[in-house]
C-alpha cells in the first residue's frame, strides 16, 4: 500500500505540471492592403488558434487600408472568434489606418506600439484619371460614420474620437490613443503586451462574455506567413498591380503584331491574370481557379499550336501555382483541410503536373521528329499543301500548315498578308517557297522552275 502512495505523489510531483493545461498566445502578421486574401489570412489564424484552445490571438497589423467589403468581413470574423483576438498596431512605424481602423475598433483587446499610429478613416471611391481623389457621396460618408460609431460603442472605446477620424480624417499617436480611450494598452513588443494585458477583460465579448486575459508565463506560438501569402502581399500593392496589367496588355499587344512567336502573349496573358488577382477582388479559392482556367487554355493552345513546350511550361506552372492556392495550407496553419491531407494533396498536385509536362514533353518530341522526317523525305511530301499566313511574308515570314509553323519565302517577292491562303510550290532547305492560293493554275508550270 505504502509503495502505491509512493508511486502516485511520484506520478503527481512529474506529470502534474505536464497534466495542468498549458497557456498559449498565438502570434500571426498581417501586413499590406486589406483585401479578401487578408480575410482568409484572418480566418486561418483565427482558427489554429481556435483549434489549440489558446489563451488569445495577437494580430501585428501594419496596414494602410484596403477593401470596405474585405474589412467588414474580417470584423464579423472577429466577432465569432472563440478566442480573443487582440489588434498589435507593431512594429514602430506602421499604422492601422482607414480599414484598419475599423478592424483594431472591432478587436476585443487594441494596442500600439510607440511610433505607430491609428486613424484617418475618410471613405473614398478611388481615384481619377489625373490622379486626384475621388470623394464619396454624404450617404456613403454617414453610413461609416454610423458603422465606426457602433464600433466604437459595443467595446466602450471612444465614439467622439472614432468619428472624427472619418469627419476630420484625424489619425493619432499611441499616448492619444491611450489617453483619449481608444486603445487600451501601449507595448514596446510582445512580450511587454502580455505583461501589461494580462488581467486585462476583453472590450467585446467572446462567446457571449467577457474574458479576462490570462496572459502571464503563456506559451508564445508565431504563425509565419507562406511563401505563397508573401507573394500575394508583394502583387496586391495597387502600384504593383497597376504595372503588371499594364505590362501584360502591352505584352498582348506585341504578341498580336508579331505572331507565330507566342512568348509576349503568354507572359502577357499570365501577368494581366496576376493584376486581376493583385486588384484584391479573388480570395485564395477563387485565384486558385483562376490560375488553374489559364492552365487549361495554355495547354488547349498547345494543343492547337504547337510551341515546342512554351505553353506546356506555361501551363504546368500556372497549374501547380492554383493548385496550390486552391488547397491552401502551410505557413504553419490549416485552412480547408488538415495538415496530413494537405501534406497527400500537395504531393497529388505535383505528380499530375509532372504527368501533364511529360504527356506534353512526348508531344512536342514526336512534333520533332515529325519535322525531321519531313525534311528526310524531301520537299515531294510539302509541295502542294495549303497553308496560311501568320506572320506577313515580305518576303519572307511564317506560314501555318497542318497546324505547323514553317518560314515561309514568297515565290515572286511580292507580300502577302497575315490571313491570305498560300500553296508549297517548292522548298529551300527546310524553308517553304509559296505562291497565293489563287495561283493555283500556275502552279505545276512553276513548280519545276524553284531550285
Amino acid at each position: 500500500m505504502r509503495k502505491i502512495i509512493f508511486i502516485s505523489l511520484l506520478l503527481l510531483i512529474f506529470l502534474g505540471p505536464a497534466l495542468a493545461e498549458a497557456k498559449t498566445v498565438y502570434v500571426a502578421q498581417i501586413k499590406g492592403e486589406i483585401t479578401s486574401y487578408t480575410y482568409d489570412q484572418f480566418d486561418r489564424y483565427i482558427s489554429e488558434a481556435e483549434k489549440a484552445n489558446a489563451n488569445a490571438i495577437i494580430i501585428l497589423l501594419d496596414t494602410p487600408g484596403g477593401r470596405a467589403d474585405a474589412m467588414q468581413n474580417i470584423i464579423e470574423r472577429i466577432k465569432s472568434a472563440d478566442v480573443p483576438v487582440i489588434t498589435y498596431v507593431y512594429p514602430p512605424g506602421a499604422m492601422a489606418a482607414s480599414a484598419g481602423t475599423y478592424i483594431a475598433l472591432g478587436s476585443h483587446l487594441i494596442a500600439m506600439a510607440p511610433g505607430t499610429s491609428i486613424g484617418a478613416c475618410r471613405p473614398i471611391l478611388g481615384y481619377s484619371q489625373n490622379g486626384s481623389i475621388i470623394e464619396a457621396p454624404p450617404k456613403v460618408v454617414n453610413f461609416y460614420i454610423s458603422y465606426i460609431k457602433s464600433l466604437a460603442k459595443a467595446s466602450g472605446r471612444n465614439e467622439t474620437m472614432a468619428e472624427k477620424f472619418i469627419t476630420e480624417d484625424l489619425a493619432i499617436d499611441p499616448e492619444e490613443a491611450l489617453k483619449y480611450g481608444v486603445i487600451e494598452v501601449i507595448a514596446n513588443d510582445v512580450d511587454d503586451l502580455l505583461e501589461k494585458a494580462d488581467g486585462m477583460k476583453t472590450k467585446v465579448p467572446v462567446r457571449g462574455e467577457y474574458v479576462t486575459l490570462d496572459l502571464k508565463g503563456a506559451e508564445v506560438r508565431y504563425l509565419e506567413p507562406s511563401l505563397k501569402d508573401r507573394v500575394i502581399t508583394y502583387i496586391t500593392d495597387p502600384a504593383v498591380a497597376y504595372v503588371l496589367l499594364t505590362l501584360g496588355i502591352w505584352a498582348l499587344v506585341l504578341g498580336f503584331l508579331s505572331p507565330g512567336w507566342h512568348v509576349p502573349e503568354t507572359a502577357g496573358a499570365i501577368m494581366i491574370v496576376l493584376a486581376i488577382i493583385g486588384l484584391g477582388y479573388f480570395g485564395y479559392r477563387s485565384a486558385g481557379l483562376l490560375l488553374i482556367i489559364l492552365a487549361v487554355i495554355f495547354f488547349i493552345a498547345e494543343a492547337l499550336t504547337p510551341t515546342f513546350g512554351l505553353f506546356t511550361v506555361a501551363g504546368f506552372i500556372t497549374f501547380v501555382l492554383g493548385s496550390i492556392m486552391l488547397f491552401s495550407g502551410g505557413g504553419g496553419v490549416d485552412y480547408l483541410i488538415s495538415r496530413e491531407v494537405y501534406s497527400q494533396i500537395r504531393l497529388i498536385i505535383i505528380t499530375i503536373g509532372a504527368l501533364l509536362a511529360l504527356f506534353f514533353a512526348f508531344g512536342m518530341a514526336a512534333v520533332i521528329r515529325a519535322h525531321r522526317r519531313k525534311a528526310q523525305t524531301g520537299k515531294e511530301e510539302m509541295i502542294g499543301l495549303s497553308g496560311e499566313v501568320v506572320e506577313p511574308l515580305a518576303p519572307e515570314g511564317m506560314i501555318r500548315v497542318r497546324g505547323e509553323l514553317w518560314r515561309a519565302r514568297s515565290r515572286d517577292g511580292e507580300t502577302i498578308n497575315v490571313g491570305e491562303k498560300v500553296k508549297v510550290v517548292g522548298m529551300d532547305g527546310l524553308k517553304l517557297i509559296v505562291v497565293r492560293e489563287k495561283e493555283k493554275k500556275h502552279e505545276k508550270e512553276n513548280t519545276n522552275e524553284v531550285k
